[in-house]
């Protein structure tokens, strides 16, 4: 099953100096029948205005991963780390027992960045930070795995996380195709970052998103596509709350 999500429909946060679209229900944008999907909690769309950003503010029991697409994202925490990382790169934080970090834009220009939140498998971790600085060119017209699951012994993704979860990026040039497979009993999450894209006959623009249940999937750009996609269990309960019983769709995106 595919369930298309039009990003003029999604939550909103407008406040000058960030702009953010929410996937799901955060700060000021709550939507009871659009809390979550599986365990994928919070994803952020945000745009940040050059010497903004976010004060220390604190976090827990949560993998948190941030993603650069344009601009530069300037990252302090408790812990003692301090990053800059610029488009295409990605940085983790497991909150776990607890951490406080602060996020902002020191750059000239604009910073828009995905910021993810994926609940743990467990509560209570030690805190712990990575970052990544991938090269732009390991996702030209392939899945580029960017963060796994500490479980899964075959990915190649150098950010493990607390959950049975797989993040990946790819960017596809004019005409490109590619294939998203997903193992039995699981579903998946696809962001159109930039550009166009067509899946399975549903054409999405920039920012929009698409649920992928139980299914594999070819997309097949026009002009150029940058994707993200978090791929995870499939969870009948979720499933259930937002298309019933036999799998109708009971609510709008």
């Amino acid at each position: 099953m595919l369930h298309y999500i039009d990003h003029t429909k999604m939550g909103r946060g407008s406040h000058g100096w960030l702009d953010s679209h929410f996937h799901f229900s955060f700060a000021e944008y709550f939507n009871p029948d659009n809390i979550r999907f599986g365990i994928l909690r919070v994803l952020n769309d945000d745009i940040v205005q050059s010497g903004q950003g976010f004060p220390t503010h604190p976090h827990r029991d949560m993998e948190i991963i941030s993603y650069v697409i344009q601009g530069e994202l300037s990252h302090k925490d408790s812990m003692g780390n301090s990053s800059t990382l610029k488009r295409g790169q990605s940085q983790y934080m497991s909150a776990g027992t607890g951490v406080t970090h602060s996020e902002y834009n020191h750059g000239a220009g604009e910073l828009r960045f995905m910021q993810m939140w994926i609940v743990p498998d467990k509560k209570g971790y030690q805190p712990n930070y990575g970052d990544y600085r991938f090269v732009w060119e390991d996702r030209a017209g392939k899945w580029l795995p960017i963060a796994s699951g500490y479980g899964n012994e075959t990915s190649t993704a150098p950010i493990r996380i607390h959950a049975d979860a797989n993040v990946f990026a790819a960017f596809l040039s004019a005409g490109e195709s590619i294939d998203f497979k997903l193992e039995p009993n699981r579903q998946a999450y696809l962001v159109l970052l930039e550009g166009d894209a067509n899946v399975e006959n549903i054409a999405m623009t920039e920012r929009d998103a698409l649920e992928i249940i139980k299914q594999d999937v070819t997309i097949t750009t026009k002009n150029f596509a940058h994707l993200y996609v978090v791929d995870m269990p499939f969870e009948e309960a979720c499933y259930k709350a937002k298309y019933g019983d036999e799998g109708r769709l009971n609510n709008g995106a």
